[in-house]
């Protein structure tokens, strides 16, 4: 398939778990992390000019469904993050209750659950860190993958998902509750909200 400078291109959710799912991206994670650097989405120019890897990914990308061509630009979210946060996680849950935490154990932000109880779930994703950093230092990694919960035996859906990711270094978890509804355009925002506002905070620093 060919494409010309002109078009524009967007992570799916898809694409979106597997450029953040770890803490040092390699190369061509990093060169997809580039699609959400900006206030709006990127043709394909633009993403190489800021990493030259851009187009010798692309065709991996495609065919592994991590990357979609755009009909039209998208426009990234404008909102604060505080009052985007709760909106965006809550489209990524069954039963529209999220968390958002920091890897340190801090609640960034909240839909359908009270504070109690999304307290004591950041608290579980700080020791789910403490455990992933352990195992991997005994030369397991697989600790720092997802982890579900499961009500009853048949294991169908989970009680409780938590799926880590990071941004720009910063390591976050995000709780769902029910099921998980990660092939969603919410989860996309929500990355690309972090990383917008990642962004602002070192342009004001």
């Amino acid at each position: 398939m060919t494409f010309t400078a002109s078009d524009g291109f967007m992570l799916t959710p898809a694409g979106a778990l597997h450029a953040f799912a770890g803490k040092n991206p390699g190369p061509s994670e990093s060169a997809l992390q580039v699609l959400l650097t900006g206030d709006r989405s990127l043709d394909l120019a633009a993403w190489r000019a800021i990493d030259a890897q851009a187009p010798a990914i692309l065709e991996v990308a495609l065919e592994n469904g991590w990357v979609q061509a755009l009909q039209r630009p998208l426009q990234g979210p404008d909102a604060r993050l505080d009052d985007f946060l709760p909106h965006v996680i809550a489209s990524l849950s069954g039963e529209r209750r999220a968390v958002l935490a920091s890897d340190g154990g801090f609640c960034l932000g909240r839909a359908g659950v009270e504070q109690d109880e999304a307290d004591a779930l950041c608290a579980a994703a700080a020791d789910y860190s403490d455990f992933a950093t352990r195992q991997a230092r005994r030369g397991w990694e697989g600790a720092s993958r997802y982890v579900a919960f499961h009500s009853d035996p048949d294991f169908l859906l989970p009680s409780h998902a938590f799926l880590p990711f990071w941004v720009d270094g910063a390591g976050y978890w995000l709780i769902l509750m029910g099921e998980p509804l990660l092939n969603n355009p919410a989860l996309v925002e929500l990355f690309w909200g972090l990383k917008q506002a990642g962004t602002r905070f070192s342009l004001q620093s």
